[in-house]
């Protein structure tokens, strides 16, 4: 039993880090590329986990997960900080930020994908030949994807501080978008009350697995 955990843990924390590693890093790479160069400057821009693993969201919260069999696995990294002011197109910039991370998810199950159908096919190697490299990696690309998928549809509900609740702060008028800022202290607490209960699964599970079956099947 723990032995499995262990394996599945090890399987898991690849494809989790890489997803939400360059997230984050995505996030602060667009800031400083629209005028805002605070992630570069506390370091934040890079591919190391020390700089970006979250205590309760890249290991506690995954693992309760794992191990209560939860049928989709979520987690973050620590927010890269980004100060809007500083950004050239104001709301519109923070909208494109905001939208880098999800874009960058969607982007890696994309990728995952096609390497995950390219081993099943067997078109980079013959069955049999690199089993030992194959079937751990075609195990992860396939974790790959659904991570990746519930990391972009989760981010992009219109919850503050989620990537989609700063994308509507903005597009929408300014009216709106100061009454939406004012739920962004609550809004991890909806999202945990959401997956707590099951709720988000309404709205996540359909539309994971309508692309998990353009992406795989």
């Amino acid at each position: 039993m723990v032995g499995n955990i262990i394996a599945d843990a090890i399987l898991y924390a690849v494809p989790l880090l890489f997803a939400v590693i360059l997230h984050e890093v995505a996030h602060g790479w667009v800031a400083e590329k629209r005028g805002d160069p605070t992630a570069r400057m506390m370091g934040r821009i890079t591919l190391n986990p020390i700089s970006h693993i979250d205590l309760v969201g890249t290991v506690i919260l995954p693992l309760i997960l794992l191990v209560t069999k939860s049928p989709f696995l979520f987690g973050w990294a620590k927010p890269v900080p980004v100060n809007f002011a500083n950004l050239k197109g104001g709301r519109r910039d923070m909208a494109l930020v905001s939208l880098a991370g999800p874009m960058t998810n969607f982007l890696l199950a994309c990728i995952s994908a096609l390497v995950f159908r390219s081993i099943q096919g067997g078109h980079i190697a013959a069955p049999g030949q690199l089993d030992w490299v194959l079937v751990p990696l075609r195990h992860m690309t396939l974790i790959s994807v659904e991570f990746n998928l519930v990391l972009m549809v989760i981010n992009l509900m219109p919850i503050p501080p989620l990537d989609g609740g700063h994308i509507l702060m903005g597009v929408l008028p300014y009216s709106l978008a100061s009454k939406l800022e004012s739920m962004e202290r609550y809004g991890l607490l909806i999202v945990l009350l959401l997956i707590g209960t099951g709720l988000w699964g309404y709205v996540v599970r359909p539309v994971v697995y309508t692309f998990v079956r353009l992406f795989l099947y």
